[in-house]
Parts: C-alpha cells; sequence; structure tokens
C-alpha cells in the first residue's frame, strides 16, 4: 500500500508574504515609505493635532516643543497638524496628475507610432516644442493663463502636472510602441479592420506595458516635487489651504530662528520621493528579471 504525502494548504497572508519578500529590497522598502505617507494623508483627513488654519495655537515663530513637534509658524499655526493635513493635497495632487499625464501621453504615442506619417511628424514637432521650454516654466505659463480664480484650485495644478508630463510620456511610449507595431500580431489586426483605437488598446498597450509602468512610477516621484515648486513660487495653493511648498516658502524667514519650521515639511517632501524613488528603482529590477521592460 502506497501513502502519498499531502502538502499542508498554504494559507494567503502566508502566500502574500511570500510573494512580498521575493521583490528587490528597494521595491519593499519604497512600499513601506508609501504606506507610512498614505497612513499619515488618512489620518491628517480624520485627525489632527490641532485645526490646520487655527492661529495662535502658541507664540508664533516658537521651536519644537511637546506640545508641537514641529513648532508653530508665524501665525502660531501648529506646523505638524498643517503638514499632516497637506499629505492628502500633494498625493490627490500628485497621483491625478501622474494618471492624467500618462493617460494622454501613453494613448496619443502608441497612436502615433501606429498610424505614422504625417500624423506622426506633427505630433512629435508639436511635443518636441513643449519639450523644449523647461517644464517648471511651462507649469508656470499654464496656471497663469487659468487666471487667478482657478489658478490656485488644486485639481489645476494637478491637470498642469499632467500637461507637463504628457509629451514626456508620449516619446516614450512612441518609442515603446515602434517595436511593437510591426510584429505579426498588429498586422493580423489591420488586416481584421480593426480600429486604431482597438488595435492600440488590445494588441499595443499590452505589450508595452513593461516600459510604461516604470515610466509611470517615475512621473509620480517627479510631480510632489513639481507641485511643491509651484506652492514655494506662489503658483500653487493659496493660503490658508497648506501644501509642503507653500509653507517652505512661508517659513522661509524663519530657517535661522525656527528651523524646524521648515524641516518638517521639507522632510516631508525628501522622504515621499525618496520613497517614490526606491520603488521606480525596485519595480525596474523586478520588470527586468520578469523580461518586461522591453516591449514584447
Amino acid at each position: 500500500m502506497t501513502v502519498t504525502a499531502v502538502s499542508p494548504a498554504i494559507s494567503a497572508p502566508a502566500r502574500l508574504w511570500s510573494g512580498f519578500r521575493s521583490l528587490p529590497l528597494a521595491m519593499r522598502c519604497g512600499m513601506a515609505i508609501l504606506a507610512l505617507h498614505v497612513f499619515v494623508a488618512m489620518l491628517g483627513l480624520l485627525w489632527t493635532p490641532y485645526p490646520y488654519d487655527a492661529i495662535g495655537t502658541g507664540v508664533g515663530a516658537t521651536g519644537m516643543s511637546w506640545q508641537h513637534p514641529f513648532g508653530l509658524d508665524q501665525l502660531g499655526r501648529d506646523v505638524l497638524s498643517r503638514v499632516m493635513y497637506a499629505s492628502h493635497i500633494v498625493l490627490y495632487m500628485g497621483l491625478l496628475g501622474t494618471l492624467f499625464g500618462m493617460f494622454f501621453g501613453t494613448i496619443l504615442g502608441l497612436l502615433s507610432a501606429l498610424i505614422g506619417g504625417w500624423f506622426d511628424a506633427i505630433l512629435q514637432r508639436f511635443f518636441e516644442a513643449m519639450i523644449s521650454i523647461p517644464f517648471l516654466i511651462l507649469g508656470l505659463i499654464a496656471i497663469s493663463a487659468a487666471g487667478p480664480r482657478l489658478a490656485s484650485n488644486p485639481t489645476l495644478i494637478a491637470l498642469v502636472v499632467g500637461i507637463v508630463f504628457l509629451p514626456r510620456v508620449a516619446r516614450i511610449a512612441r518609442a515603446a510602441g515602434l517595436q511593437v507595431v510591426t510584429r505579426d500580431y498588429v498586422t493580423a489586426a489591420r488586416l481584421r479592420g480593426e480600429s486604431y483605437p482597438a488595435i492600440v488598446l488590445q494588441e499595443v498597450l499590452p505589450n508595452c506595458a513593461g516600459p510604461l509602468l516604470v515610466e509611470l512610477a517615475l512621473r509620480a516621484g517627479y510631480a510632489p516635487v513639481l507641485i511643491g515648486s509651484f506652492g514655494f513660487l506662489g503658483f500653487g495653493v493659496r493660503a490658508p489651504m497648506p501644501e509642503w511648498g507653500l509653507m517652505l516658502s512661508e517659513n522661509r524667514d524663519l530657517i535661522m530662528i525656527t528651523p524646524i519650521t521648515t524641516i518638517g515639511p521639507g522632510l516631508a517632501l525628501a522622504t515621499l520621493v525618496f520613497g517614490l524613488n526606491l520603488f521606480t528603482d525596485g519595480l525596474a529590477r523586478y520588470l527586468d528579471r520578469a523580461g518586461l521592460t522591453t516591449a514584447r
């Protein structure tokens, strides 16, 4: 009589943990930092030590204390509360802007690679003209063109970030698409009479997913810096709504008196960008290991 050994079933949490451990170290560290930022953003929406716009919670322009770990700004507002509340604003603008730029940039870039001819030539010259303008200048022009009423709207700022990213994403998508549009399955789709959007979505895009995922993560890392630059220059959200770049600008006069008031928002911005960069590096390594970093 033969006895067959039955291996114990692996639980779902164990499989998830095993899959997480198989990821590159940089990707795991980046995910941990990003999870912390998401937690702080969700917490900041529900609770902060003081209301983010409360004036006179203590003596203005004072350093760190048990009651105010990040100190107080010139108006006596608690900097920690403002950093926490600003987290969801920065994440919202960064995520929306990145997704907007990636969506339209990917579609236009892949269509350009598929259609070719005069459409590709005109579109690429237009994108080259946009790329020739420094991204910060291009963003400031777009915000200024919106007028004073809309200039400080977080959604508008996010869309401006997407517009700045769009031509750069389109160039990457086109380069990836050019490696795919000559394949047999694309030719077969053309012969079946499928429309250009259908070919892009069903045939080209799935085979360019690797490079585009890396580009998505890379642009997500650039977005907080660009948003912070707008805020620091006075073209972002307006006070009393907090945003890390705006807070750095508001507290820069205190940097020699109470440097903690600038260290707080600066540290928040730096750790978010650092986490996104770690995640991007780990994602690129993971996709390269899986053979997905090039268009198939």
